[in-house]
């Protein structure tokens, strides 16, 4: 009985192990489960959203890329590994002689040899795991490799095109790392088994290396130091690239010391080589081990050493003379990478010849003079225009333009995206939030420069002067179309991480929250999303993904999700662009336009390259970085430095479905033409660009950025001149923003050079370098549709006139004492501030090709209530203005020009485009038959369309749209009556000496 006892209490001792080993297991199978699955989700969601937006060639050319590059270097790293493990164990030394040494090592051969396959695989494995992550993530290079292309030029030094640097060397720089990761890792891993199993004897005074062992380690030891030679001779071409203190490629101690030392080091690298596999049949390790000192001392002399001799000693005393040839390949290939090329850059006297009147004439007949600031203006627009709580306007509203009552208008453009943090808390549950609350609704927009769409001014009001608003949207943007244009927007900046739309049946009701207060019973209308993109989650299996991505249990349980639903995520434009190609870096300003019937994005992608020979290379967050932007999060390169840019590619993203379009824009670009190779059929042609949409096309703003940036030292052409930096620009500093740059500003310019009439242009100034009154103008033509789309315009100021730069005007109006007198009624009040808008840099008194003309600072300023209340917004108040030397102050443009020039002014719109019949421009009011006449056609055709499309609503029994379109054509026929009236008033009031009543 005792006996027994024992053994029962054994097996009971023995069963908390078992136990605790068994629910071990289990732990460590769910959570693999866990991890595998988590994986297999995202990876399966990520192929289904590439395949609701058409882009699944994409993923698949990816995939295949990823997955081949990982196979093919995890192998070939893994047998490297593997089988020199392999041959160190095989050709062990079978009798050992006794030491201590081997005495302690007898322990670990006795705990590894019983699982040496084991630990052969495994380490094999690991490390080819790791060699092929490492390989995956270089698909960019192997694409480019494959797919490159002749960019046409040719290098100053080898002779090479740009092509090799920018497609080839990268990828062959990959293989040689490659080659010397295999001989170490190799290398390392076959001693560590010699010197286990005794082929290597550390403490033997003689033959410290068996005959196998010291052969196989001469072999790797020879790969290794012939790879090195290989990498030696691409290091030469790398100093095309390689920045440094003065310049960005090859300078005199490069020329001289540099690149004779690399190829020097090449050639003793080579001979080690064969040192190393001579001592296969030698046997000894003296001359390698020669060969390698000598490798390692030269690389310090010739690679350290001597070039700074060289630099110290004959570069530094004549450094200008010495850099001369040197600095003016680095501005030929600078201007070419960025092009900068072709920048018109002409002088500037930046005093006009105008007298009083001309000048007021010239100011009131400017259409760029903006008054709208994006940036202050973002809160009137929710304030004025949110309609409900949960709507919102995201970020600063951007300036496009668009053809109104015969005249080209800047206007000011945002939308109205969804903002469930509006909601009550009580309303903030899962079916509202992804089933009802799903997308925004209608932009919001207003003319830039206070008049309306007859160009009268309107200082009557606190708003804006709005060309769109309202819901449902009603102004200028509705009437370009019949049937105005489709305003839900599911596809935005500020768009829900997930939706889930579409009703069961075509008899259930819609449950998609569309416009708040409509003209049905309930109060509110309702959609139900019929775009193109998503992906249809009506299985069981796809909810039952989704469910795990989005860790909601819902998407299973939940009626809202049934067989004709789809599910919308990463709808952010910028981020779908980005995702389709992968290529580019995209601009970080989107922007909605009306096209069509229909709210799209536009984007600008950009294709980039950090391995152009010779050109300046720069921090392209730097160079993005100003007032209004902390610059762009660089994606494309795996450095933030770049050295050419170009736009490559314009795209557009529908803002109802989802449909994303790229379009070639810069189909010369070499990049571009590897690209398209690579993914074949994901960008349409140039020519495939359909002409209403190319009328908002314009110039991207970073792309603008970053030639600012370049352009404020490579203006300069001279060596000389650039070595001494005494003709150096840079941006000035935004006077509304201390320590950030001014931005650059959409305006409609004019200056010499250019086109007769004022351009749609996105323009900045320039300062002497660390000082600031102004050095130059430039604006880029940024109208996509017309021919001098893209120029660089610089208007250079004479260095022997001090023209006060931003800071300094700004200065100037603090100081003014009118001007401070009139703020003073306005800051009186306590819980009023001011805030300044954006101050505009525009040239005035052009005059063809002249270089005469002055420069007129305008600078809008908003009045707000003080405090924290989110129902404050910016009112504008005053417009102050300087011109020449003087400075005022107004409620319009026109009365700030008066108080300039100290006369009575009257303000009149800016003059219409020429009459078909050639007659000239003439004012609104004034024209003979003229523009106005067509204008007035142009209406009534209009309205006739809207009439046309209310008849077809109401048959369709549509009465909500029939009401709508009927009071658009009855809003155009008042405003074609209107300047009908006004021409026959003109007209009649014009003749001999009759009276105007009988006209």
């Amino acid at each position: 009985m005792y006996d027994d006892e024992p053994e029962g209490g054994e097996e009971l001792r023995e069963e908390p192990p078992r136990r605790s080993r068994a629910l071990l297991i289990t732990v460590v199978i769910l959570v693999a489960l866990f991890l595998v699955f988590t994986g297999f989700a995202a990876f399966w969601t990520e192929r289904l959203w590439f395949s609701s937006v058409g882009y699944q060639e994409v993923f698949n050319t990816l995939l295949r890329t990823k997955v081949a590059l990982f196979l093919v270097f995890a192998l070939l790293m893994a047998l490297s590994v593997g089988v020199n493990l392999l041959i160190a164990y095989r050709f062990r030394p079978i009798f050992r002689p006794s030491s201590p040494e081997q005495v302690s090592l007898d322990r670990y051969r006795e705990a590894v040899t019983p699982i040496r396959v084991w630990l052969l695989a495994g380490t094999s494995v690991v490390i080819g795991l790791f060699a092929g992550a490492t390989a995956s993530g270089k698909w960019r290079e192997y694409l480019l490799w494959r797919n490159g292309t002749s960019f046409g030029k040719e290098d100053p030094y080898f002779h090479r095109d740009i092509g090799f640097y920018v497609f080839d060397l990268p990828w062959l720089h990959y293989l040689v790392d490659f080659l010397m990761a295999v001989a170490v890792i190799s290398l390392i891993a076959a001693a560590v088994v010699h010197y286990l199993y005794g082929g290597i004897r550390l403490q033997s005074r003689h033959d410290r290396f068996s005959g196998p062992a010291a052969a196989q380690l001469s072999v790797l030891m020879g790969v290794f130091v012939l790879a090195k030679a290989a990498d030696y001779w691409l290091d030469r071409f790398d100093l095309l690239n390689e920045s440094g203190s003065l310049i960005t490629g090859v300078t005199y101690t490069d020329d001289h010391a540099v690149l004779p030392a690399r190829n020097i080091l090449m050639f003793i690298a080579l001979i080690c080589a064969v040192l190393f596999l001579a001592n296969l049949v030698l046997r000894t390790w003296l001359l390698p081990s020669v060969g390698l000192a000598l490798l390692v001392l030269s690389s310090i002399l010739l690679g350290l050493v001597w070039p700074g001799i060289v630099q110290q000693f004959q570069v530094e005393p004549s450094q200008a003379d010495k850099e001369s040839p040197y600095i003016a390949k680095n501005i030929q290939a600078t201007r070419a990478a960025y092009d900068l090329e072709d920048a018109d850059v002409r002088p500037y006297s930046g005093t006009t010849t105008l007298d009083a009147q001309q000048q007021a004439e010239e100011v009131r007949n400017l259409p760029g003079i903006r008054l709208v600031d994006p940036a202050l203006i973002q809160a009137t627009f929710e304030q004025r225009q949110q309609v409900t709580r949960y709507y919102t306007v995201v970020g600063a509203p951007d300036v496009d333009r668009y053809r109104i009552n015969g005249l080209d208008r800047d206007v000011v453009v945002a939308l109205r995206e969804l903002d469930q943090e509006g909601l009550p808390e009580d309303s903030k549950n899962w079916s509202n939030l992804h089933t009802v609350y799903t997308h925004g609704y209608g932009v919001i927009a207003a003319f830039g420069n206070q008049r309306d769409r007859d160009n009268r001014v309107v200082t009557s009001s606190d708003d804006p002067v709005w060309a769109e608003k309202d819901i449902p949207p009603q102004g200028e943007l509705t009437d370009l179309t019949a049937d105005g244009y489709r305003g839900q927007v599911y596809f935005g900046e500020n768009s829900p991480e997930y939706s889930i739309v579409g009703k069961a049946s075509a008899s259930s009701p819609d449950v998609e929250l569309d416009l708040p207060n409509g003209d049905d019973e309930s109060g509110s209308t309702t959609n139900t999303y019929t775009g193109a993109s998503g992906v249809e989650v009506g299985g069981l299996w796809r909810q039952l993904l989704y469910a795990w991505k989005f860790g909601e249990p819902n998407i299973v349980l939940s009626g809202r999700v049934n067989q004709n639903s789809k599910i919308l995520y990463d709808r952010d434009p910028r981020k779908m662009v980005e995702k389709v190609a992968p290529w580019l870096t995209v601009d970080q300003d989107p922007f909605p336009a009306v096209v069509d019937g229909k709210i799209v994005w536009m984007l600008d992608g950009y294709t980039t390259t950090d391995q152009y020979p010779l050109a300046q290379r720069g921090s392209f967050e730097e160079m993005t970085s100003d007032a209004r932007a902390s610059g762009n999060e660089f994606r494309t390169l795996p450095t933030d430095e770049i050295n050419y840019m170009r736009n490559a590619v314009k795209a557009t993203v529908d803002a109802y479905d989802g449909t994303v379009t790229l379009y070639a824009w810069d189909e010369q670009d070499p990049l571009l033409k590897a690209w398209r190779s690579a993914f074949p059929g994901t960008v349409k042609d140039k020519a495939d660009i359909p002409e209403d949409l190319l009328q908002h096309m314009r110039y991207p703003e970073d792309l603008f950025k970053v030639q600012r940036y370049q352009l404020a030292r490579y203006h300069v052409t001279d060596p000389n001149d650039f070595y001494e930096s005494n003709d150096r620009w840079e941006v000035p500093d935004d006077p509304n923003t201390t320590g950030k740059l001014q931005p650059p500003y959409r305006l409609s310019v004019r200056t010499p050079g250019g086109p007769d009439e004022p351009v749609f242009s996105l323009t900045s100034v320039y300062a002497p370098y660390r000082r600031n009154n102004l050095a130059a103008f430039v604006s880029v033509d940024a109208d996509a549709s017309k021919s001098d789309y893209g120029t660089l315009r610089v208007l250079t100021l004479p260095g022997n006139t001090q023209i006060p730069g931003p800071g300094q005007i700004a200065n100037q109006f603090g100081s003014n004492t009118t001007i401070q007198n009139e703020l003073a009624k306005l800051t009186r009040n306590a819980n009023v501030r001011v805030l300044n808008g954006n101050l505009l840099t525009l040239p005035v008194g052009v005059t063809d090709d002249s270089s005469d003309g002055g420069l007129l600072y305008v600078q809008p300023l908003y009045a707000v209530r003080s405090g924290t209340s989110t129902a404050n917004y910016p009112v504008l108040q005053y417009v102050l203005v300087s011109l020449g030397n003087r400075s005022g102050i107004g409620t319009t443009v026109a009365e700030a020009v008066a108080d300039v020039l100290g006369t009575s002014l009257e303000e009149t719109p800016p003059t219409l485009p020429p009459s078909p019949g050639g007659g000239g421009t003439q004012p609104p009011g004034n024209n003979q038959g003229g523009s106005q006449e067509a204008t007035v056609v142009d209406l009534l055709r209009r309205a006739d369309a809207q009439f046309k499309a209310a008849q077809q609503a109401l048959q369709d029994g549509d009465l909500g749209k029939y009401q709508t379109l009927t009071k658009r054509a009855e809003r155009l026929v008042v405003r074609a009556l209107e300047l009908a009236q006004q021409d026959g008033t003109t007209q009649g009031g014009g003749g001999g000496g009759g009276s105007s009543s009988n006209g």
